[in-house]
């Protein structure tokens, strides 16, 4: 999710054609292939468990190696932690060292420090996630995505129930105010306007991914104003709207009108949303989850690599038509889920395009 640039310098762009799932069963690559390669991820801020971006990547080495028969570990898979963004050219050195096959770098934080990585380690391939190369080299595949899609269909959600609601307004919260975040916000509001062109959407950053204090507050500021829809994309920091929601839920009773929802990014967030209402009963709050097929794009650049077939110096784009991007549906109710197919429907014949920076 945490991406800065827009433009592609000196690089090839390859947009998915193919169902993204459609690839990353398994690989034709040589025994000696199968039994040699390694992959290694090195995570942005935030941890492998910060039910986000880092999460989403790791579960998408996991599954890879799980399907190869590998362990955890030197010669299978695993992981580097970075505490803050000095950690990025010493984890990256430290899986050169280890002899990864394959390096990752997870999100546009690490692009500075994969790229120098890389220029040293010509023999090692690397995969920017959610990010173009900041250089094109020969041995770096750069994944992004067109979270713009996911956003609008999300958008649609939200005011489709803000509607119902008979609320006038809807909030954003991103984490830093940056290109791909801005696109996340460009997406939702166009979502938005196209169910209500009146419809107001209360817009906010806390210019940080990991400060879950500020936005837990501007999430309580926003609700109290009197949204009852929030779609934060602020990585690790989005818990906190969450946390937000769950304070005002767990006071009322079941069925109030007053309820706080949710809207996640990047995985399926539904679980967060988990709550029990003021007068016991169990309920959930996450109206739908935005999300990059961020595993399963982790899965298939892994096999190419294997297969000797890695797109070194590409960008590949994942967006709604292939598989790459998507929301999840089971907590729409039936207005809701046919006004988001009817979306669906019109992204993927063309019929609408959106846009995915802010004018």
């Amino acid at each position: 999710m945490v991406s800065r640039r827009n433009l592609i310098i000196g690089g090839v762009v390859v947009v998915a054609a193919v169902g993204i799932g459609a690839a990353v069963a398994g690989n034709n690559g040589s025994d000696s292939n199968k039994k040699n390669f390694s992959v290694a991820m090195v995570t942005d801020v935030g941890g492998v468990d910060d039910k986000s971006f880092n999460e989403s990547a790791w579960n998408g080495v996991k599954a890879w190696g799980k399907s190869h028969d590998l362990k955890k570990g030197a010669n299978g898979y695993d992981y580097f932690a970075s505490k803050t963004n000095a950690d990025f050219a010493t984890n990256f050195q430290q899986g050169v060292s280890e002899k990864y096959s394959m390096l990752i770098g997870v999100g546009y934080a690490t692009n500075d420090a994969l790229v120098a990585s890389a220029k040293q380690n010509p023999k090692t391939d690397y995969v920017l996630v959610d990010d173009v190369a900041s250089k094109q080299y020969k041995n770096i595949a750069s994944l992004t995505f067109k979270q713009q899609e996911a956003s609008y269909l999300a958008g649609v959600a939200a005011a489709t129930k803000a509607k119902e609601l008979g609320d006038s307004k809807v909030g954003f919260i991103g984490g830093m105010n940056s290109a791909v975040i801005q696109s996340f916000e460009a997406g939702y509001i166009a979502g938005v306007k196209s169910v209500d062109p009146n419809m107001k959407v209360d817009a906010q950053f806390a210019e940080s991914f990991t400060d879950t204090a500020k936005a837990k507050t501007i999430a309580s500021a926003i609700y109290t104003s009197g949204a009852h829809v929030i779609f934060q994309a602020a990585g690790p920091a989005g818990n906190a709207v969450f946390t937000a929601a769950k304070d005002i839920n767990t006071g009322l009773n079941a069925g109030s009108k007053d309820k706080a929802w949710v809207i996640g990014v990047d995985m399926d967030q539904n679980d967060q949303g988990n709550y029990k209402t003021k007068d016991g009963k169990s309920d959930n709050f996450t109206l739908t989850s935005a999300i990059k097929e961020i595993a399963s794009s982790i899965e298939k650049v892994a096999n190419q690599s294997m297969d000797g077939k890695f797109p070194g110096g590409k960008t590949t784009t994942y967006g709604l038509k292939d598989g790459g991007v998507a929301i999840t549906k089971k907590n729409l109710d039936a207005e809701e889920k046919s006004a988001v197919e009817k979306a669906e429907k019109a992204i993927k014949s063309g019929d609408v395009t959106v846009p995915s920076t802010m004018k």
